[in-house]
């Protein structure tokens, strides 16, 4: 079962932003360095004992710097409390400050350390990984690959501290393989790296050890956003509500063969509570688009057909985008949409859309833009590895150049405004099927013709969309459809239900 993180603080930081704090606290005296490893190293403690109240066998593995400290004070408690421990560290010619009082106070309590040795890592049954902190950057040295693979073979319960060895505190990547641990213990504050990209996966159970410095915290780089977000923003309706004041939308795509995509958007779009949905495709898709689905209104034409100019008058919000193609059609969709005399009418583009809006850069200050990470590679002209390496970098790029409001799907989907940025660790693997993205686009589009504002319905679209697909994993995240999203949308959209 997933992690409720809505317990955890919503600000998160940078790595340098909490060495800065650690500095901070320092030279105003109300803490020494060592002060703080000890208190580290006593949170460590305290949840081992909490997870395992039995003494027990501990591996403890230390790295040179001031989380290999940590993981030395945590082991120096759990001798003194009977449990057994075997500390292996990584050489150091000449430690510094922290870790030499650290390896003093394991040897008061009668501990030795011992070198790296792969084949006892691989037999552990409990590992405290203080390996490497937060000043991870580039490619692992093959030495510390080699143990983080014996700790990630093993079959032991790991506890990571302050973040998994090998991740990348600000990103959230790794270039190689992070240590896989059962329970992260990050220390001072979250990082935002532990919400997004392999943190998603190799973080386990998040929890936090503040040790006193939440009063030298700098504004947050980032904000968590979780369930407990949308009762703020999804208020009751008016019982004098009636369908002209749930939004109009009009969504623009479905070339031939891509008619599922249009359906499905729509579908969510109404779930999601627009008043009323017009689906443009073509001619040949309206049985498709209105099966089991009446109540969506079918237009079937021509971009250039006096019928779809008075429909994109009509409309209150234009989705463009869900099997669009990037053929003839779908390229006259996209210029009918985006062309002279249209830049007043709220947008929210999405797949072949926003391919051929990196083929024609623009910007726009009142769209939506829902690239994943390979239509945001196309978006800058990069390559996947070079987004995916720096997710954070990449949606301010993507922000600069073409303005809005960005979203970035992916584990851990980010969202940027141009000035406030925001991670959604919500949704499940079972995403990563055809037509989710679909999905949550209808959803994004049904909140903002509602009246939300642009980042206040992507905020809460990503959510409704990540935790439909919770309830709907309760059946297997493998094999889940877009479609199984749908019965959940219209229950998370009602904050009287949640």
């Amino acid at each position: 079962m997933a992690q409720d993180l809505s317990a955890l603080p919503r600000s998160l930081y940078t790595g340098q932003q909490i060495r800065a704090a650690e500095t901070e606290a320092v030279a105003r005296g109300d803490v020494t360095l060592y002060g703080l490893v000890e208190r580290a190293g006593e949170a460590a403690f305290g949840l081992i004992t909490q997870q395992h109240s039995a003494p027990t066998e501990v591996l403890v593995l230390a790295g040179t710097g001031n989380n290999g400290a940590d993981a030395l004070v945590c082991a120096a408690r759990l001798l003194k409390a009977g449990y057994a421990v075997t500390l292996m560290a990584l050489p150091k010619a000449e430690p510094g400050e922290p870790l030499s009082l650290a390896l003093a106070a394991f040897a008061a309590q009668g501990g030795k350390v011992q070198p790296m040795a792969l084949p006892d890592i691989a037999k552990a049954k409990l590992i405290v990984d203080g390996l490497l902190g937060t000043g991870v950057t580039g490619v692992l040295r093959p030495g510390l690959a080699d143990i983080i693979a014996a700790v990630n073979g093993s079959n032991a319960w790991v506890l990571s501290l302050d973040l998994p060895s090998g991740l990348n505190a600000d990103t959230g990547a790794c270039d190689g393989v992070p240590v896989q641990a059962d329970v992260t213990l990050t220390f001072g504050g979250l990082k935002q790296g532990l919400f997004t990209a392999k943190g998603r996966q190799h973080c386990g159970f998040i929890a936090l050890a503040e040790l006193g410095l939440t009063a030298y915290l700098p504004q947050p780089a980032a904000r968590k956003v979780t369930l407990e977000y949308l009762a703020s923003c999804l208020a009751p309706r008016a019982r004098d509500s009636h369908k002209g004041m749930a939004g109009k939308v009009l969504m623009v795509g479905g070339d031939t063969g891509m008619a599922g995509a249009i359906r499905l958007a729509g579908e969510a779009c109404l779930r999601a509570g627009a008043g009323l949905v017009t689906v443009m495709s073509r001619p040949e898709h309206q049985v498709t688009v209105n099966m089991n689905r009446p109540e969506l209104m079918f237009l079937g034409c021509e971009p250039a057909d006096p019928a779809f100019l008075q429909r994109l008058e009509w409309a209150q919000l234009v989705l463009l985008g869900p099997g669009l193609g990037q053929q003839v059609w779908g390229r006259a969709c996209f210029d009918a949409c985006l062309g002279v005399g249209r830049a007043g009418i709220p947008k929210l583009l999405d797949a072949d859309a926003l391919n051929l809006l990196s083929q024609a850069p623009r910007s726009c200050p009142d769209w939506v833009l829902t690239p994943h990470p390979g239509e945001a590679a196309r978006l800058l002209g990069c390559s996947l590895a070079e987004v995916e390496t720096d997710r954070f970098a990449a949606i301010r790029a993507i922000q600069r150049k073409y303005e809005g409001v960005v979203l970035l799907k992916g584990a851990g989907t980010l969202i940027f405004d141009g000035e406030h940025m925001y991670v959604a660790p919500v949704g499940n693997p079972g995403l990563a099927s055809g037509g989710c993205g679909d999905v949550l686009s209808g959803i994004i589009a049904a909140l903002m013709a509602q009246g939300l504002e642009p980042i206040s319905a992507t905020l809460a679209g990503v959510i409704v969309h990540g935790h439909a697909a919770d309830l709907a994993a309760a059946e297997g995240e493998r094999g889940m459809l877009a479609s199984d999203l749908m019965p959940f949308i219209r229950q998370l959209v009602n904050s009287d239900l949640l």
